[in-house]
């Protein structure tokens, strides 16, 4: 009953579409979670994961405890065996159980460190609340995936399409930080899911994500090339993958200006958010009526919704 990543959807299609249907009407199952309690535990920044998972549990009638770990809670240990002598105050074993009596759903953002990469690969957070929790999990983003963000996307990009096949880019683009990899990998297994679009990423050569994500989707390293008919532009940075962590590329002209637009089949823009503008994306175009970030944030609401109705559907199964 947990949901940690987009590959565990058994269908992209339908799931999309029965978000569309709860965002019709999303206080239609506002007795689904009386008497249900929703813990969200924040190990990093958040704006629209913490409040779109908020309202999503709102609108199924949840109650909701929000910690954020960094100012909050104890530093914690999640090494079995270990000998805490050193900074963590709590182990991770002791932490999800409590946590666990007062939940009935745990929900956990904890981004990459994207200082080792096979920790990160490990998903060192949400892989020790998956062993200790007594309760179902849900990942509001982890090291390496950002699956309630993908299926937003997915949603957003379905509300807009205009033709059976659109081209869907997903654009690399500069930053003054070292970003993780989870959105762009979630990105890329939704679309992976999608038996209706074409997909093509597009980034600076060495920039690959995890060869174990894209598998065979198409990379094409010419920017202009790919934007080439396209109906959707995805940007998203993320730090080096092979050089793990690193910013090996800050080239201002893989930015996306209204110029290279123009290429496009006027296509539809769609960040994540937070975005850098004028770095990441000219003014010009995320102001343009073309760009849909907003709706994709509202989105955000509608994809947790979605999850949580499944999970709260499931537990009242199991009584």
């Amino acid at each position: 009953m947990n949901f940690t990543s987009i590959k565990e959807i058994d269908s992209l299609q339908k799931w999309v579409k029965q978000a569309i249907k709860i965002k019709q009407n999303p206080l239609k199952n506002k007795k689904l979670g009386k008497n249900k309690t929703l813990v969200m535990l924040f190990f990093n920044s958040s704006l629209r994961t913490r409040l779109s998972t908020q309202k999503a549990a709102i609108n199924l009638g949840m109650n909701v405890m929000v910690m954020n770990f960094g100012s909050e809670g104890w530093t914690l240990e999640f090494e079995d065996g270990t000998i805490m002598d050193q900074g963590a105050s709590e182990h991770i074993k002791e932490a999800a159980e409590v946590v666990s009596q007062y939940a009935d759903i745990i929900a956990i953002r904890a981004f990459a460190g994207l200082v080792d990469k096979e920790i990160d690969n490990a998903e060192t957070v949400m892989s020790g609340f998956l062993k200790y929790a007594t309760v179902p999990i849900l990942n509001m983003e982890s090291a390496t995936g950002h699956p309630l963000q993908s299926l937003a996307d997915a949603i957003t990009m379905e509300e807009h399409k205009t033709k059976h096949r659109p081209k869907v880019v997903l654009s690399w683009a500069p930053h003054p930080r070292a970003l993780p990899q989870a959105v762009p990998n979630s990105f890329v297994e939704m679309m992976q899911l999608q038996t209706e679009m074409d997909f093509v990423i597009t980034h600076p050569e060495g920039y690959e994500l995890n060869p174990e994500i894209t598998k065979d989707s198409k990379i094409e390293y010419d920017q202009d090339k790919a934007f080439e008919n396209a109906d959707y532009i995805y940007a998203k940075n993320w730090s080096n993958y092979k050089e793990y962590g690193k910013i090996t590329n800050s080239d201002p002209n893989w930015t996306i200006t209204a110029d290279k637009m123009k290429g496009t089949n006027n296509a539809k823009f769609m960040h994540c958010l937070p975005v850098r503008r004028n770095v990441i994306v000219t003014d010009e175009v995320i102001d343009s009526e073309n760009s849909i970030v907003i709706q994709q944030a509202n989105n955000r609401t509608y994809s947790a919704q979605l999850v949580l109705q499944k999970i709260l559907k499931k537990l009242e199964k199991r009584k």
